[in-house]
């Protein structure tokens, strides 16, 4: 009986410690990213956008309100747009999202066939910037002034 009974404590004082050893963080990793929430006013047309412009995957939003779309951005998280901004915004180049794509002319075109003006980094309308890396840049803004750069560093 008393090896039973020690064998029950020892056993409770196992599944203890394991409870504990399980809920402790792991190795300090870093965050990583989720998502990124982008405050839009008309959530359809800014759908739109992204969907063509990036010809990102549409995936499905918890919420069915009419006031949120998700998009897979792949394994480094999700875009969500979020209807509800009062108006467009004049938001400063500095704070942008940025892209990349195989072929910077071929997305040229793709905004061409769109009517949405492109610049480089100065601001210089049709241009393409040149990084000290020889990586190739652009810059334009969604339909809330939100900006946005695309560049040709695609791994």
């Amino acid at each position: 009986m008393k090896l039973l009974t020690l064998i029950l404590v020892f056993a409770m004082t196992l599944h203890s410690f394991q409870d504990s050893k399980a809920q402790a963080p792991k190795n300090n990793a870093p965050a990583v990213l989720n998502h990124i929430a982008v405050y839009v006013t008309d959530l359809e047309k800014s759908t739109d956008f992204y969907k063509h412009t990036f010809e990102f995957k549409q995936i499905p939003e918890p919420f069915h309100d009419g006031r949120h779309t998700w998009f897979s951005l792949g394994a480094i998280g999700q875009l969500h747009l979020i209807k509800g901004a009062k108006g467009k915004g004049n938001f400063d180049k500095n704070e942008h999202l940025c892209f990349s794509v195989a072929s910077i002319d071929a997305f040229i075109e793709k905004l061409k066939a769109q009517n949405v003006a492109y610049e480089d980094w100065a601001g210089a309308a049709q241009s393409i910037t040149l990084r000290v890396d020889g990586i190739k840049q652009i810059y334009f803004q969604d339909p809330d002034g939100h900006w946005l750069e695309v560049n040709d560093d695609h791994k």
